[in-house]
């Protein structure tokens, strides 16, 4: 899985416009990376497209899919729901509304920690809120935290619509906003990578050493709680975590959906639900699928792109139809 996320990257790089070969898009990078050791047979202008423009986009799309497939798995043990997503839960939602408001209302321009902090934001007050909305009695119901995190994702994309036609003049910052809500890594660079990097690698880290008690909410709240663990206070624990990896996410690349359903499942297929293997493999899954569409979005309407958020859409709608078809039969 690790040599064919390294392949799809270099693919990604070779791609575009300007098609660059795969073995001078290695060279450049093994300059940068080593350079006491190699010198790249590139162009001045291959050099500067590989390594300013394709290779943080081609990064950044895998940080993106990794951490929505590692969200999305999380998500779908603690409501036991397999329909459960980033997306459709509202969290996505969430981080737009406030990335989107820092965008249109002048709070902050397009900068590295001020978008990122007001998606965590957000993406936080959202779940925090699904959660309060689905308590009944002082417990939450799976069923309860689909429906309101369904609500939940209505009401704010309302409330983002209203922000982008509410923008200051007619086209000031409408399509750029356009552009990011439909999910796009175009304008991709280095200072986009870090953040979300950081929060990746160690939200995973702590997610998979916590992998049994995950293993014990998939079977039951009662199991959880037969291990000593305080089941309310852990989802909550998990929701915060879960929102800062997509908070991060969408205010990079926008709100691009169905990769948090659609991973976890292709990956529980061929390595059972431990989430020992399911969270790490699903990390690298899911930044293979990101990658692999992005290339796709560059090559369909060449020399145009198309957003990626449109593909993966195309691609999630039916699997979440299917398997709403299939919760529906297991139901009957």
């Amino acid at each position: 899985m690790i040599i064919a996320c390294a392949i799809a990257v270099i693919i990604s790089v070779s791609t575009g416009s300007v098609p660059i070969a795969p073995n001078r898009v290695l060279s450049v990078i093994a300059e940068r990376i080593l350079p006491w050791s190699i010198s790249t047979t590139a162009t001045d202008v291959e050099t500067r497209i590989i390594w300013e423009f394709r290779l943080p986009r081609a990064l950044l799309g895998f940080i993106v899919g990794a951490s929505l497939a590692v969200a999305g798995a999380v998500l779908q043990s603690l409501v036991r729901n397999p329909l459960a997503d980033p997306f459709v839960f509202g969290i996505s939602s969430g981080a737009s509304v406030t990335a989107v408001a820092t965008l249109t209302l002048g709070i902050g321009v397009m900068s590295t920690v001020t978008v990122p902090i007001a998606a965590f934001g957000g993406a936080l007050a959202a779940t925090l809120t699904v959660f309060l909305l689905a308590q009944r009695r002082g417990r939450v119901t799976p069923g309860r935290l689909i429906l309101a995190g369904v609500a939940m994702s209505y009401l704010l994309s309302s409330v983002t619509s209203y922000l982008v036609l509410r923008a200051s003049a007619p086209g000031q910052g409408v399509s750029q906003v356009l552009s990011w809500l439909s999910g796009s890594l175009a304008a991709a660079d280095w200072g986009d990578l870090g953040i979300p990097a950081l929060v990746l690698g160690v939200a995973t880290l702590v997610l998979v050493l916590l992998s049994r008690i995950l293993n014990a909410l998939l079977i039951g709240d009662e199991t959880a709680a037969s291990l000593g663990v305080d089941v309310g206070h852990f989802r909550l624990v998990m929701f915060v975590i879960t929102s800062l990896l997509v908070g991060v996410v969408v205010a990079v690349s926008g709100a691009i959906g169905f990769v948090g359903l659609v991973v976890p499942h292709a990956v529980r297929m061929f390595v059972g639900s431990d989430h020992r293997w399911v969270l790490p493999i699903s990390a690298l899954a899911g930044g293979l699928l990101l990658v692999v569409v992005d290339i796709a979005a560059r090559l369909i309407i060449a020399p145009s792109e198309l957003p990626v958020g449109l593909l993966t859409a195309a691609i999630g709608a039916p699997f979440f139809l299917w398997m709403l078809k299939r919760s529906s039969r297991g139901e009957a």
